[in-house]
């Protein structure tokens, strides 16, 4: 497992690194630039735009995600039959592709799909999912995104919340604390470090956003969804300058390195 790690990881990172001193090719030849691609991301205003993007998505991804994997941890936790069927049900949309989540949710979203459709039912004006505003779009996605990916975080809480002693609780119940005040108190100071585990992983996700992106926006309308990876791809792939897209990589991957420092200094103090 070691040798696969280094291999498909390191190995990869560090070709990674290297050819953001280049200026490779697709035919496979390069110069040696220097630090001009670093210099030419600085001076990039669009580099800026998808960053702004980027982090504004994290900032309605993190807590949404957070929110409704605790949501139903919470549940499965206190759930007294079927919990084999409710666990597998909850978790079914995170072995759902990426792709095929953003197809399903484009006829969602649509101006006449399902959401849209039952507003316009009501008498209610049809909201622009996609093709509003930034936030309105960023939301949009970052439910998506949610919804495929909450499973795999809310099994990490449940196991976290199985550790908590249950005479602890038992104890405050006795005393009369309520449901509030035992989950505040008692429940979630002793999910602390599992809830930083969770904060990482998932504030490194909305950093590598992007299969929603490429499948319902395209990183539109005007760029509102235009997200760091995207921007990656658009330039390895679309236009071929693999020395400028893997200083992207590069980009993101110190912003995460960063994030993740700050969140542990933040947040995880004690341990």
């Amino acid at each position: 497992m070691l040798v696969l790690f280094v291999v498909f990881r390191f190995v990869p990172i560090i070709g990674a690194a290297g050819m953001s001193f280049t200026d490779y090719r697709l035919n496979g030849q390069f110069d040696f630039v220097g630090i001009d691609n670093y210099q030419r991301l600085l001076a990039d205003p669009i580099f800026f735009k998808a960053l702004h993007t980027t982090l504004l998505f994290g900032i309605v991804y993190v807590p949404l995600v957070l929110v409704v994997s605790m949501g139903s941890a919470l549940l499965l936790h206190h759930v007294v039959w079927g919990k084999g069927f409710f666990r597998g049900a909850l978790f079914l949309p995170y072995v759902t592709s990426f792709v095929l989540a953003g197809v399903i949710w484009l006829w969602v979203f649509a101006s006449d799909g399902l959401i849209n459709g039952l507003l316009t039912t009501w008498g209610t004006p049809a909201i622009p999912f996609l093709s509003g505003n930034q936030m309105t779009v960023l939301t949009s996605i970052a439910v998506v995104t949610a919804w495929r990916g909450f499973g795999y975080t809310m099994l990490i809480l449940l196991a976290g919340l199985k550790n908590i002693p249950e005479e602890i609780l038992e104890a405050a119940r006795i005393d009369g604390a309520n449901g509030r005040q035992r989950f505040f108190r008692i429940t979630l100071p002793l999910l602390r470090p599992v809830v930083f585990f969770v904060l990482i992983i998932e504030t490194i996700g909305a950093f590598q956003v992007f299969d929603v992106v490429y499948v319902m926006t395209g990183g539109g309308p005007a760029r509102a969804s235009y997200s760091l990876i995207y921007m990656l791809y658009e330039q390895g792939f679309k236009f071929f300058d693999f020395g400028y897209a893997a200083t992207i990589g590069v980009a993101v991957f110190v912003l995460v390195f960063v994030v993740s420092i700050i969140q542990r200094r933040v947040l995880d103090k004690e341990n």
